[in-house]
This record gives C-alpha cells, sequence and structure tokens, in this order.
C-alpha cells in the first residue's frame, strides 16, 4: 500500500512536468491555448510547472537516498556545530 501511494505522489508531479514541458512546445510552435491570452505567459505558467515538477521529484528521491545512506558525504545532513549556532553572546 505504502508503494502505491509513494507511486501516485509522483505520478502527480510527473503529469505536471509532462503538460509544463508541452506548454513551453506549444509555445515554440506558436499554439495558444485558450484560457492563456498571451504566448509568454503560457511559456512561463508551463516553465513554472516544469521546474516545480522537477524539484519536487528531486527532492523526493533525494529524500529517500538520505533515508537509505546512499548519496555522497557532500548531499549528507550535516550535524550543527554547537561552536555555530549562531546565538548572541550575553552582554
Amino acid at each position: 500500500m505504502n508503494r502505491i501511494l509513494a507511486l501516485i505522489i509522483l505520478l502527480l508531479p510527473g503529469i505536471m512536468a509532462v503538460v509544463g514541458f508541452k506548454l513551453m512546445k506549444d509555445m515554440v510552435f506558436g499554439i495558444l491555448y485558450k484560457p492563456i491570452p498571451f504566448l509568454w505567459l503560457q511559456f512561463l505558467l508551463g516553465l513554472a510547472m516544469f521546474i516545480a515538477g522537477i524539484w519536487f521529484i528531486a527532492g523526493f528521491i533525494l529524500h529517500r537516498d538520505r533515508k537509505k545512506n546512499k548519496v555522497q558525504s557532500r548531499f549528507q545532513n550535516r550535524e550543527p556545530d554547537e561552536k555555530n549556532d549562531d546565538k548572541k553572546p550575553d552582554a
């Protein structure tokens, strides 16, 4: 059940990224969809959808790989230093 839920969670942003790519591609060929009044607005909307979809999928995969310790050392969570915890000194 958990795997099906994870698949559904990944399918929605994946579909959003594909639709965003299609909106950007159609703008290049001059195809304007009805609710969007300008081609440049269609491109910006498509770009935002594409970036948001890819960002969510990449974050999901990074989170999963961090839990399984399968990432390089530069992508692992760092523990905060006790020396550098941005506290103001008492005056």
